[in-house]
């Protein structure tokens, strides 16, 4: 690809009428009478995880719903408690660090599974878009994050970014897609890269369908929108926590990768062709995380660096495995080199491949083997059966 990689064609197969034009949302909010900003806003419910477990023993984590800030709790022993329904876990899989405490750096990531919310309904808000054209943009730009080598997780904050703001927004011409795109990986960038491309380079990408002014404008109205929370747990910093905890050795360094390169990237590759797929917001990132590393290895390793049971990943795992058996009839991905990127660190720039073409196969499986089983890891080992006291009751 190169550098001006023009505008990106977004029209959906099979929908030869277009829609309606639709006013861009991206307006200036109008003045509201002083009146308005006196009243009080509408409380909001928020939970937390809370550290519940005893020593060396499973237990839920249990949601504990919070205070707000404008009122003061009579008795904050007396809020209600409630099962958190797919994480079942233990004591945080994080080794003993140094500079901060494991099970507060765990209960942390836990909790923003439950803050930075997705999900996939949001089409039924914009009646002209359709799930195609969420994995033409996707795939544009994870073609972008490798033109100007970006990190993996900075592609992926884009993504979330993206899917979380059309969940507040409503009737998006698929005309704007682009912009919205591009815009929240000028935001990713600046959040995660070292050295973020100028806006000037992510306008001319776009082949003058986005100029500065436009990521500008749009810039402020999706970080407004997504009321400023810019740090999930993406699938990949999940998956490399659960890299590291399962290479992790006594006595090393836990920020330094002692994972396999090599493995990584295929992880990666497979994560990347799900989330081309809308139905991947049906999971969490952490699950999504879990499910593509079950892949690679098996259950009890996922256990162990994961606390997630059986029950909540089996669906996923499952759901995943059309999507893994196309990567399997592919070649395997190789380490790419990149200018002024040390060897060390390749693994963590986004790569493209021709993921339209994967996604379109991984579907067609889907559609031939509705019900398919899960799928051999790539060791040419079965994944694991859960024990007896982790299968569903009622499968």
């Amino acid at each position: 690809m190169s550098r001006r990689s023009g505008r990106i064609t977004l029209q959906a197969r099979d929908s030869n009428t277009p829609g309606p034009t639709v006013r861009p949302p991206l307006k200036k909010r109008k003045s509201e009478p002083s009146k308005k900003k006196l009243q009080p806003s509408a409380k909001k419910q928020s939970y937390e995880i809370q550290k519940c477990w005893p020593a060396d023993d499973v237990s839920p984590c249990l949601l504990i719903e919070t205070p707000h800030k404008e009122l003061e709790p009579t008795d904050p022993s007396g809020f209600r408690q409630y099962s958190f329904k797919n994480l079942f876990i233990k004591a945080s899989p994080i080794p003993r660090l140094s500079w901060a405490s494991s099970d507060d750096v765990w209960i942390k990531m836990l909790n923003k599974e439950l803050s930075y919310v997705h999900d996939k309904s949001y089409l039924q808000r914009h009646p002209n878009l359709q799930p195609k054209m969420r994995a033409i943009l996707l795939d544009w730009l994870l073609e972008v994050s490798e033109v100007y080598s970006l990190q993996r997780q900075t592609a992926y904050l884009a993504q979330d970014y993206f899917d979380r703001f059309m969940l507040t927004q409503e009737n998006v011409n698929k005309d704007y897609l682009q912009l919205i795109g591009i815009t929240a990986l000028f935001i990713a960038s600046k959040i995660e890269e070292i050295y973020p491309p100028k806006i000037f380079e992510f306008a001319y990408v776009t082949d003058g369908a986005c100029d500065m002014w436009d990521i500008q404008r749009t810039e402020l109205h999706i970080m407004k929108a997504l009321d400023w929370k810019l740090c999930p747990e993406t699938p990949i910093s999940w998956l490399k926590l659960y890299s590291q905890v399962e290479a992790q050795k006594d006595g090393e360094n836990f920020l330094e990768p002692q994972f396999s390169q090599e493995t990584y990237i295929q992880i990666t590759q497979l994560l990347d062709l799900c989330m081309m797929d809308i139905s991947s917001l049906d999971y969490s990132y952490s699950i999504l995380a879990a499910a593509a590393f079950c892949h690679f290895s098996t259950f009890d390793v996922v256990h162990k660096v994961s606390g997630l049971t059986w029950e909540s990943v089996s669906s996923c795992v499952q759901w995943m495995s059309p999507f893994m058996d196309t990567l399997r009839s592919e070649d395997k991905p190789q380490l790419k080199t990149f200018p002024k990127v040390d060897t060390t660190e390749r693994h963590n720039i986004q790569t493209h491949v021709t993921y339209l073409d994967l996604l379109r196969k991984a579907q067609e499986r889907q559609i031939d083997s509705p019900d398919c089983q899960l799928s051999p890891v790539a060791s040419g080992l079965l994944l694991t059966p859960p024990s007896s006291a982790e299968k569903p009751a009622n499968p």
